[in-house]
Formats: structure tokens, C-alpha cells, sequence
């Protein structure tokens, strides 16, 4: 009997992990999807991202609040970023708290020639998300920082 009770504990013990997996998964699906909501455009940024918003950016600026990262963004993007692209190659999630993930993305940028005439061929950035979960809406994105 002694035997079959401690082998049912082992069994319960060993399933605990899975268990954890699986509700892990399914809050990297939400944070992922609030990483890639970034990288597809800002059309609906209000959606993913909080009026807070604190974005340093790859040359060592920082700007705060949504509105004054979208204006600095669509600078960028219609100017000497337009029709460069940015595709994810690695996406490091790590939780925080329960609710907050800080995530880390290397992305190869396209060729782009920035204002000071200096050609970037083929560039890897890494840029790294806070993301925290809001209770009416999924994840949003709180602070980017970015780096070459």
C-alpha cells in the first residue's frame, strides 16, 4: 500500500510540469502576438501599447509617451526607413510577475541609408519589450529599448 501511495505521489508530481508548460505557452502566445503587433505596423497601436510608452531607440534617443513615439516612428518609417523591413529571428520571453513579461527580439533589418548619408547593410538589432497583461484587453507594450 505504501508503495502504491507513493507512486501515485510521484506520478501527481511528475505531471505538475506539464501543467505548468501548458498555462506558460499559452501566456508566450499572448506576449508573442503583442511582440509581432509591433513588428507588423502601427495601425493599431492603441491597441498594444500603453499611453506611458517609453521607446529608446536604436541611435540612443529616447522618447516618451504614445503620441510622441508614433510621431518619432512615422518620421522614421516615411522617411529613410520606408520600405525597409524587420524580421524577427529570436524572441526571449522571460515573466517577471505573473502578468509581466520582459522580452528580448534580435531582428535583421533590411539596407537602409540613414540621414547622415551612413548605409546599414543587412543590420541585427535587438530590441527589448516589457509587455504586462491588461485585464480588459490582452498584452500591451509598455517600453521598447533598442540597440545595434
Amino acid at each position: 500500500m505504501k508503495n502504491k501511495t507513493v507512486s501515485l505521489i510521484v506520478v501527481i508530481l511528475l505531471s505538475l510540469p506539464s501543467l505548468a508548460v501548458s498555462q506558460t505557452s499559452g501566456k508566450e502566445k499572448q506576449v508573442r502576438q503583442a511582440v509581432q503587433s509591433f513588428y507588423d505596423g502601427f495601425g493599431r497601436v492603441s491597441e498594444y501599447t500603453t499611453d506611458d510608452w517609453n521607446h529608446i531607440n536604436p541611435f540612443g534617443g529616447r522618447t516618451r509617451g504614445r503620441d510622441a513615439v508614433l510621431k518619432e516612428l512615422n518620421e522614421v518609417h516615411s522617411t529613410f526607413l520606408k520600405g525597409v523591413s524587420d524580421t524577427i529571428e529570436d524572441m526571449d520571453i522571460r515573466f517577471a510577475a505573473p502578468n509581466v513579461a520582459v522580452v528580448t527580439v534580435t531582428s535583421r533589418m533590411s539596407t537602409f541609408t540613414t540621414p547622415d548619408a551612413v548605409r546599414h547593410d543587412n543590420e541585427r538589432h535587438i530590441r527589448t519589450f516589457v509587455v504586462l497583461k491588461r485585464k480588459v484587453s490582452g498584452a500591451a507594450i509598455a517600453r521598447t529599448r533598442s540597440t545595434r
